[in-house]
């Protein structure tokens, strides 16, 4: 829990805070928008939530806070949320919350599928995450987008048998893994779930594509809630901006109407729309 000793000046008075300890990852803003803002290198409380549901949202963000940044000072409990996740987002995908510091609090996902559930980068291995993935049938593949974001996947994959599935040039950060993508061309992966390189952010960066519906897109690509539009983080491409542009290009050839990111806002768009904001994206990346 945070420490209100240390909680940052921007702060509104009220029961919730963020302290100093905040590594401004972006998650409580993802999840609580009408509670925590942007400051300067931090996120802080710009409004106390007042009804039950935004209070409890708020929660959320509390206990999905990478590094314990987010407290309370009055009745709310933190416990009585936890059994919350994985929260429904549409349909068989889930948002897992609990998002590690080790992935500088990147987002992960669950999908429930018959042929087996599908964990897209990792969250904590905590004891309550676990027991409610076993209850929804347990993890039988893990799809890393890249080295940045897998965080506790080595323990889900030891615990639930998965196995893990990331790019020949991310390995190096899973060297056990089970599945080991090559080359830069889509690979379909089980009926319904296509991996695409998407080199850029890193030189082994992948994004899932499942059902024609849900696109998983680590770094890569995510929507500005600022600008409304999709966008790329120039700032955080660590391998090669013009490769990025060109995988961005790539995935105009793809039709999908949710964006789910690692790092970032997600977004659903009606299939044209994001089409026409994923072209008007490369083309700013390509100016």
């Amino acid at each position: 829990m945070a420490n209100p000793a240390k909680r940052v000046s921007d702060n509104v008075p009220g029961d919730y805070f963020v302290d100093s300890t905040c590594i401004d990852c972006d998650t409580c803003r993802q999840i609580a928008p009408s509670t925590f803002a942007e400051g300067y290198g931090h996120a802080f409380v710009h409004r106390q939530p007042q009804s039950a549901a935004d209070r409890r949202t708020a929660l959320h963000a509390l206990v999905s806070c990478p590094t314990g940044s987010i407290g309370t000072i009055g009745a709310d409990d933190p416990r009585s949320v936890m059994a919350d996740f994985p929260l429904p987002i549409e349909g068989n995908v889930f948002y897992c919350g609990f998002n590690s510091q080790k992935s500088f609090g990147g987002n992960s996902w669950f999908v429930q599928h018959p042929q087996g559930n599908w964990l897209i980068d990792s969250p904590k291995f905590l004891p309550q995450l676990v027991r409610k993935f076993e209850s929804l049938g347990g993890i039988a593949r893990i799809f890393l987008t890249h080295r940045d974001d897998v965080a506790d996947a080595a323990k889900y994959a030891e615990r639930f048998g998965a196995q893990r599935i990331i790019h020949r040039n991310e390995a190096s950060s899973q060297p056990g893994a089970e599945v080991i993508l090559e080359g830069n061309e889509p690979q379909e992966l089980a009926p319904g779930f296509v991996a695409i390189p998407t080199p850029g952010h890193t030189l082994g960066h992948c994004v899932l594509l499942v059902q024609d519906r849900y696109l998983f897109t680590g770094d890569h690509l995510h929507f500005d809630r600022d600008g409304k539009k999709l966008e790329a983080y120039r700032d955080y491409c660590w391998h090669s901006w013009p490769k990025q542009t060109a995988s961005m290009r790539r995935l105009l050839d793809c039709r999908f109407e949710w964006v789910l990111p690692g790092h970032g806002q997600s977004v659903h768009l009606p299939e044209d729309e994001m089409h026409r904001q994923l072209a008007e994206l490369t083309e700013r990346m390509s100016a």
